[in-house]
């Protein structure tokens, strides 16, 4: 039987807004109407994110992107307001990123895998393990700490190419989940981030970002079976929780579909 944890707040800790919406929101949504309480963070503010608007100008529009986008499922978004291309892993972004675990105390944790495409989202992703591990000791912070905070699960989201970008190398999800029936949401929810049309239409020769997420999380659908999935890989490391916690809530673990 699943013993839910006491606490039951999810954290994502990305890199860029519109990151949660195209690889987690999905089971954002899945967790948040399971009655979860979601909060969806940023380190950078976006402030690269255009090829026609000032820093601030984009910085502010993204801001407002991000909270109506958390705001589809109720979530609150939190920006740690680093600028794109300048996310490292230094003193006082650590400071910022364990001052805001002691705000939230997630129990759950979604942040970028160790090696990915770009370096800003390599450098959240140290960000985050780091809090994770040590958050809750007394002196990490000035900030108190919530009753029943914990080492949270943590997940690492799919790469946008489901590959290893140093070695080519498929990365082999642990956990699956199931986001059939929650991609109209997810979809209304990136689509709230309307300036990134314009910049990845330049920057990435793409004018179908909402479409090119579907075909992402199809592709990981037909490999276990389903319309529409999002893949993860579970850290395991000590001493994070061990077992599948995403994989319990919504079976999200399947033997492969041979091709």
């Amino acid at each position: 039987m699943l013993t839910l944890p006491t606490r039951r707040v999810a954290l994502t800790l990305l890199a860029h807004p519109d990151d949660a919406e195209i690889l987690c929101a999905g089971t954002l949504i899945r967790l948040a109407d399971a009655g979860w309480e979601i909060h969806i963070a940023t380190v950078a503010n976006g402030d690269c994110g255009t090829t026609s608007r000032t820093r601030a100008e984009i910085a502010r529009i993204r801001r407002a992107e991000g909270i109506a986008g958390a705001a589809v499922i109720g979530a609150t978004y939190h920006c740690l307001e680093e600028g794109d291309l300048n996310v490292a892993y230094s003193k006082e972004t650590i400071r910022k990123t364990l001052d805001l675990f002691r705000e939230v105390g997630p129990t759950l944790l979604f942040t970028h895998p160790r090696h990915d495409y770009m370096l800003d989202h390599e450098q959240t992703h140290l960000l985050a393990r780091g809090a994770a591990f040590g958050y809750g000791a007394p002196n990490a912070s000035a900030k108190p700490l919530l009753a029943g905070s914990a080492i949270p699960w943590l997940y690492y989201c799919d790469p946008v190419t489901a590959t290893d970008p140093y070695t080519g190398a498929p990365v082999t999800p642990s956990t699956w989940v199931d986001i059939s029936g929650q991609m109209e949401r997810k979809a209304e929810m990136l689509a709230c981030h309307a300036s990134q049309r314009e910049w990845l239409r330049a920057h990435h020769g793409m004018d179908e970002y909402i479409d090119a997420m579907r075909r992402h999380n199809a592709e990981r659908g037909s490999e276990v079976g389903a319309e529409f999935v999002e893949a993860f890989v579970m850290h395991r490391g000590h001493p994070f929780p061990q077992h599948d916690l995403l994989a319990e809530l919504f079976g999200g673990r399947w033997q492969t579909v041979a091709p």
